[in-house]
């Protein structure tokens, strides 16, 4: 049985950079990742703008050179493209982690990994420490009403120009909620916003605010507020408000109401979670209440999503390999 030092899940900033000091470590390390590298990233709106400046999404010590002050989702992939090659990373992509569980051997404890790749293949890898740094975007929020698995409606958003004359119910009051209205708006969609708050969050970009309050003042968007979706049907969507029930004609609905990071594939492994889902770690090694299992970046969130990015989640895996490399005296 073949047994790494380290297997870290997820191949997203986090992930890189833990296997940047992995390597540096001389650990023998693999990153497994269920999708394509930089996973979220990749399936962020094509022209998508980061909030943050382009140092601020460097791992590695790379310098992210970028002629905008806010850097573009494009630029984001081919830099870290550029990490990969740059340190020549080891990453199995397309396979997803479907159980990690402990196992006790001749040598002392290992963990086991069981994984199913996009091919259907099963195999189990095995290693003396984990670490989980697999995000929240591939996990939205479900709303929990009929009709959230219809065809016309998603969880997350992409390009504004099939949606050209065509009327859209938007759910969410955050950045991704009002910068698609938007988009939508402007590409000819008739767009409504269907937001359970009484006014917008606080958290959308200071430069999207205005912009999407202008537009609801003027109605060019329309918006519920204070106002819950209960059924999605195949041409509407109904909503109670401070007014009652109303019926919303839609012929596309996104439901952008936010992530979170698979919190069932950290209880299978043992994974103690708090009231906020979060789970519970060391706040200086990121070790989790199982021996030799890690947790990093957006996995450490819970319900709290918006106070981990990639500005701080890129120092994790530094804090998480030292302690590891402890454990080998290196």
């Amino acid at each position: 049985m073949a047994v790494r030092d380290l297997i870290i899940v997820g191949g997203g900033p986090t992930g890189l950079s833990t296997a940047i000091a992995a390597k540096s470590r001389g650990l023998d390390y693999q990153v497994v990742e269920q999708g394509v590298l930089v996973n979220s990233i990749f399936h962020f709106p094509p022209q998508m703008v980061f909030f943050t400046t382009p140092e601020l999404l460097e791992i590695g010590g790379i310098p992210f050179v970028s002629p905008y002050e806010k850097p573009t989702r494009d630029e984001a992939l081919r830099y870290y493209r550029k990490i990969v090659d740059k340190f020549d990373l080891q990453i199995a992509f397309e396979e997803t982690v479907l159980d990690v569980s402990r196992e006790e051997t001749g040598e002392g404890g290992v963990f086991a990994l069981e994984t199913r790749s996009s091919a259907g293949v099963r195999r189990v890898r095995h290693a003396r420490f984990v670490v989980l740094a697999i995000g929240y975007y591939d996990h939205p929020v479900k709303l929990g009403v009929p009709g959230e698995d219809l065809p016309h409606v998603s969880h997350y958003y992409g390009e504004p120009h099939p949606y050209y004359r065509r009327r859209v119910v938007i759910v969410g009051g955050g950045n991704s909620a009002a910068e698609a209205a938007l988009e939508m708006y402007r590409a000819g969609a008739h767009v409504t916003l269907v937001h359970r708050h009484a006014e917008l969050k606080s958290t959308i970009k200071y430069w999207v605010r205005p912009d999407i309050e202008n537009r609801i003042k003027e109605g060019s968007i329309a918006a519920r507020f204070s106002a819950r979706v209960t059924e999605i049907r195949p041409t509407t969507v109904v909503v109670r408000g401070p007014d009652g029930e109303e019926e919303l004609p839609a012929d596309a609905v996104f439901l952008l109401t936010g992530y979170r990071a698979d919190c069932e594939l950290m209880r299978r492994a043992g994974v103690r979670l708090n009231e906020r889902t979060a789970p519970v770690h060391d706040p200086d090694t990121f070790e989790t209440n199982v021996p030799g299992l890690f947790v990093a970046g957006g996995a450490i969130a819970g319900v709290d999503t918006g106070t981990i990015f990639i500005e701080n989640g890129r120092f994790h895996g530094d804090k998480v390999v030292e302690a590891i490399a402890r454990n080998f005296r290196l």
